[in-house]
């Protein structure tokens, strides 16, 4: 009887599979280039056996060192060229191989993933419990460090408040109180290139350029509500695998974005759903239906950049429209927005 495990080696294993795709290649036959190189340098040796045997003899009969070294590598200089050249092309493609292999395999993951929520496989309650935990406990995190801007102190000087007109005063000669006014109305207005830059969030832990935007338009009660929901879609996203980063979605033109501040929804501003990745679109379309919690803050987010939008394209020029789109909050707006079927 034969061995079993003399019948499959780890070499054999079918590479259709995904455990296939992890799978070392196995060892590499001759190629073209292994060959080409071998031929070349065949042709080489060849040519300059013959260039030395056919050369004219010279008078001097003794033999010169140098000369015999310059010969030396007059000869085979060219060959290992050669193939440091060959070697260097063989290296590039193992590498495009692997590359290719590791691609394929997160595909198969990822198509999984979508398979397996497209069947509608709920896992058991106690952990659709657990996830539901995790999910408010990031969203908790979240909200923790978005307060924390507010604190921080930056180091640059604070900027000087502008002066609180003096209180009217009536026929009386009477102060009159100014009873109710809002907190918005003695701050500092929103700047625009501030806004726009919170919006994309800090590019790592010192970008401080990143950091003094986000603090400055945190101050705007509006545009904190904005960016603290546009904080929690994009943590959620993350936690399927989903960057914004990764996703390059067609280009809109700022008359588009203008309609759909006025007002204007379905055909007409289809184009703001550039996202084109479909497995992000599937994985999000899947979380959508399964999670509540996801698909609460996926409206409240909505809603949200919906009417900060609006104000926002009535003095924005089209140049600043362009660079809000180019956002991270907006990409995940035109991501959620397709989902949702906001451009239906």
């Amino acid at each position: 009887m034969s061995d079993p495990r003399s019948e499959s080696r780890p070499g054999d294993r079918d590479r259709s599979t995904p455990l296939g795709m992890y799978a070392r290649p196995s060892a590499a036959r001759l190629s073209g280039i292994e060959l080409t190189a071998g031929a070349l340098s065949l042709i080489w040796l060849a040519g300059s056996a013959l260039y030395l045997l056919t050369r004219p003899a010279s008078g001097e009969t003794a033999v010169d060192g140098l000369r015999f070294v310059v010969t030396l590598m007059a000869i085979f200089l060219p060959v290992a060229m050669i193939w440091v050249a060959a070697t260097t092309l063989r290296t590039a493609r193992v590498m495009r191989e692997e590359s290719a292999r590791l691609q394929m395999a997160v595909d198969a993951i990822r198509q999984a993933q979508i398979a397996q929520a497209q069947r509608g496989a709920i896992p058991a309650d106690g952990a659709i419990q657990k996830k539901l935990d995790e999910i408010a406990a990031t969203a908790k995190k979240t909200e923790t460090a978005l307060a924390t801007f507010h604190t921080i102190r930056q180091s640059e000087p604070r900027p000087v408040t502008p002066p609180v007109p003096a209180p009217a005063r009536d026929s009386d000669d009477q102060a009159a109180l100014e009873l109710g006014t809002p907190a918005e109305a003695l701050s500092a207005p929103l700047v625009i290139e501030d806004f726009v830059r919170a919006l994309h969030f800090p590019e790592t832990a010192e970008d401080e350029e990143g950091f003094g935007a986000l603090r400055r338009t945190l101050k705007d009660r509006k545009a904190a509500q904005l960016i603290q929901a546009a904080q929690d879609v994009l943590t959620l996203l993350s936690q399927d695998g989903i960057y914004m980063d990764d996703l390059h979605p067609d280009r809109a033109r700022p008359e588009v974005w203008r309609q759909f501040a006025q007002g204007v929804r379905g055909r007409a501003v289809a184009a703001l759903g550039g996202v084109r990745d479909r497995s992000s679109l599937a994985l999000t379309a899947a979380r959508m239906k399964q999670d509540p919690i996801f698909r609460d803050a996926v409206h409240h987010f909505l809603r949200r950049f919906d009417q900060m939008f609006a104000a926002f394209a009535e003095e924005a020029t089209d140049a600043e429209i362009t660079a809000l789109a180019e956002t991270r909050t907006a990409r995940a707006f035109m991501l959620v927005g397709r989902v949702a079927g906001t451009f239906d």
